[in-house]
């Protein structure tokens, strides 16, 4: 085992998974169409894009066509695979998968680079968490035009790289192609370090993309502005991810040595995520919103769904049944600081580093769409 080892090259070993299962997912779409691309790809991945991309209530995938529906009914009477807009447990396994593999792939990168075995990393790469939400967005902003009558800036299927899983792919090559300018810049000595450019391309992507909604918000009749919305979960998420830090601090501080200050913001931007989803699913008419959200994620909506199950009615209508969602995250924001003690840094700081991007990511990105799609009011 040991004689093998040494003679798989990693960097081989994962061009040749990537290839692999990009033979097998497309082999296997061509040799067994109804299954694997119709039953399994389509239905659980693109059917859902091509749905949400159209503005659709569900799509349905039937003797080799496509067909869009807009009513639930519809939906529920269709023959054939039914993708419904939003995530199932079994894509969110696949996005997972695409993330890991993205993942192995860039701490390569970042090796041959020589760069990432310092924290600055994450702090770099922040603003890029926020664009990830924000973009996605956009494409909101782009199924409330067409709702409207109004051609998207973005037609549909090029609104596909903003639709997961798609964006994510959109935005790592957005990260990827600041990461490879601010190092040149940093090798032909036109600053000090990558970092600073880096943090600087991420937030002017952030800026750029906010600031095109907030251009619609004041020009289009199909955007509205609530900032409360994004002054309340901004506020709320750090007053509640603050104090689950530095209570943790007080009385277990083991927990909070590994991480230090990132753990704090990993909490915060799970917080943030958490909060927006109470906020918008059981507090929107409260803070000023005309409308209520409702859950999109597998594991949101089990928790919504098991809470109103058990909670009584007259206690639920006081509380709203979102907030347990918000408590789990930050319990699992907290567990995850935990997991990253000081051996994991000393002994693979890459991939340390990126993991904890990764999982600031899929708390930070969803919550920013949550946030921004109610302070748009798309």
């Amino acid at each position: 085992m040991d004689m093998l080892s040494e003679r798989l090259d990693p960097v081989r070993t994962w061009w040749a998974a990537v290839i692999a299962l990009t033979v097998a997912l497309v082999g296997g779409s061509l040799a067994f169409p109804r299954t694997v691309w119709d039953g399994f790809l389509w239905h659980y991945f693109w059917g859902p894009v091509v749905a949400d991309g159209n503005g659709a209530f569900c799509a349905v995938r039937s003797g080799g066509e496509t067909t869009l529906l807009d009513s639930a009914s519809a939906c529920t009477a269709a023959s054939g695979f039914v993708a419904y807009p939003g995530y199932t447990a079994v894509s969110e396994i696949g996005y997972a998968v695409i993330l890991l593999l993205m993942l192995v792939g860039l701490i390569f990168l970042l090796r041959g680079l020589g760069i990432g075995r310092d924290r600055e990393l994450f702090f770099a790469l922040f603003p890029f968490m926020f664009f990830g939400g924000a973009l996605r967005v956009v494409e909101d902003a782009g199924i409330a035009a067409m709702r409207n009558g109004v051609d998207p800036a973005i037609p549909f299927p090029w609104s596909a790289f903003i639709i997961s899983p798609f964006i994510y792919f959109t935005v790592f090559f957005f990260t990827l192609a600041a990461i490879l300018v601010s190092v040149g810049l940093e090798r032909n000595g036109s600053v000090d370090t990558y970092r600073n450019p880096l943090f600087a391309l991420g937030a002017a992507l952030l800026v750029g993309t906010v600031g095109y909604l907030t251009v619609l918000a004041f020009t289009e009749n199909y955007v509205s502005f609530f900032p409360q919305m994004t002054i309340l979960t901004l506020v709320l998420a750090t007053i509640i991810a603050y104090g689950a830090w530095k209570l943790v601090d007080t009385y277990a501080p083991d927990i909070n040595k590994g991480t230090g200050t990132i753990g704090l913001v990993i909490i915060w931007g799970h917080a943030v995520d958490g909060v927006a989803n109470v906020l918008a699913a059981d507090w929107a008419v409260e803070i000023g919103l005309p409308f209520y959200y409702s859950a999109k994620h597998p594991v949101n909506r089990f928790i919504i769904n098991f809470t109103d199950g058990i909670l009584p009615e007259s206690i639920a209508a006081v509380t709203g049944t979102s907030w347990p969602f918000l408590v789990v995250k930050i319990v699992a924001a907290v567990a995850v600081v935990w997991v990253f003690d000081e051996t994991i840094f000393e002994e693979s700081p890459r991939y340390a580093i990126l993991l904890l991007i990764a999982i600031l990511a899929v708390g930070l990105g969803p919550g920013t769409r949550d946030m921004l799609r109610a302070t748009f009011g798309i």
